[in-house]
């Protein structure tokens, strides 16, 4: 049984495979297996995952035609045999002692999830960056081994929902049955949310080790307005699940927070797309807020002022849109055509004929 086992999914990613692959292939851990699924990539993506098999007995090429990240991860975890899984994006790498890191950390306290920090690469200025909110450092419990039930209010808020920065025991999620959501986008929100909240025991590395790559046009992000509501799914999903599993009510400001902190972003990101942008917006004020429990501007439930305010204006354009709507299908109209007198009640259209003088 190898020690880890790293599961990539691979899709039109020819420009940064190689770097993502050499950083895992010459990690100072050598006990692991690669497991590369390429998912119908239509660039020379997989043949380098070939060229790597080639030269790398640890590696296997697994392949289905596209259906996302999210399917490209569940047919790996399919074949994972490692003690622990590593879960890494085909555009993103490590730094190459990572993985012997979170693994000493994870078997010497017994961890169902391992997690550490990272950084931002820019792909554009080829700058590395480090920004202090992707890991909230000052609401992470002090003690070296905690689960949820020690900071209920923060537990989906402090770590992202990346899978890439974390290692997950491989009994722990085979037991719980935990699956990525076969989604186009935010297809790792599920599993993730789902790990931490199941985990008794979670550690913390504070060393980054982990590199996200971005402005590019390959990652998730660079293509939101191709599936705006996908992120909204991840969440409906999730808080079924917590409903289901009785944890909904202990962690739902994590849960309202974290889901009103991605409405807004993925509105922000969607702004030079007014399409996309409208048809979230409409989505949301709808059915969208009412699906993920943020049903009114509660401020008491809010971490920042400034999103509870954003959220109000929101909230204040759905009751404006309801207004309207209200309006137009409760007033009665009239008006004319040739032949008859069309008078409107309650959205029905109802013609009376004309008498002939």
């Amino acid at each position: 049984m190898p020690k880890v086992s790293v599961i990539i999914p691979v899709y039109n990613v020819e420009l940064y495979l190689r770097q993502c692959l050499d950083s895992v292939i010459n990690q100072t851990l050598q006990d692991i297996e690669i497991i590369l699924v390429d998912d119908g990539s239509t660039d020379s993506s997989l043949s380098i995952c070939n060229e790597y098999a080639n030269r790398d007995e640890r590696i296997t090429v697994l392949q289905q035609r596209n259906k996302g990240a999210g399917a490209a991860r569940n047919k790996g975890l399919k074949i994972a045999k490692g003690e622990y899984l590593s879960i890494l994006d085909s555009d993103d790498y490590f730094e190459l002692d990572m993985l012997q890191k979170l693994y000493d950390k994870a078997t010497k306290n017994n961890a169902d999830i391992t997690i550490c920090d990272i950084y931002h690469y820019d792909n554009l200025t080829k700058e590395i960056k480090y920004f202090d909110w992707i890991i909230q450092k000052s609401k992470i419990p002090q003690n070296l081994i905690f689960n949820y039930k020690d900071f209920p209010d923060y537990i989906f808020n402090c770590f992202q929902n990346w899978a890439w920065n974390k290692l997950f025991k491989s009994d722990f999620i085979k037991l719980n049955n935990i699956k990525f959501q076969e989604i186009k986008r935010t297809n790792d929100l599920y599993f993730t949310c789902c790990a931490l909240v199941l985990a008794n025991k979670i550690t913390y590395l504070d060393e980054k080790l982990a590199y996200y790559r971005f402005n590019t046009t390959s990652n998730c992000q660079s293509t939101n307005y191709m599936a705006p509501k996908d992120f909204a799914k991840a969440f409906i999903k999730l808080k079924k699940f917590l409903e289901k599993k009785n944890i909904y009510k202990e962690v739902k400001r994590s849960y309202i927070n974290w889901a009103i902190c991605s409405c807004l972003y993925n509105l922000h990101t969607l702004e030079k797309y007014p399409k996309a942008y409208t048809k979230l917006l409409n989505y949301l004020i709808d059915s969208g807020f009412y699906e993920m429990d943020i049903s009114e501007p509660n401020k008491n439930l809010f971490y920042s002022e400034y999103e509870y305010n954003e959220f109000k204006r929101l909230y204040d354009l759905k009751n404006i849109h309801y207004k309207n709507k209200f309006e137009k299908f409760f007033s009665i109209k009239n008006s004319w055509d040739r032949r008859h007198k069309i008078i409107t009640v309650l959205g029905i259209r109802i013609k009376i004929r004309r008498k002939e003088r």
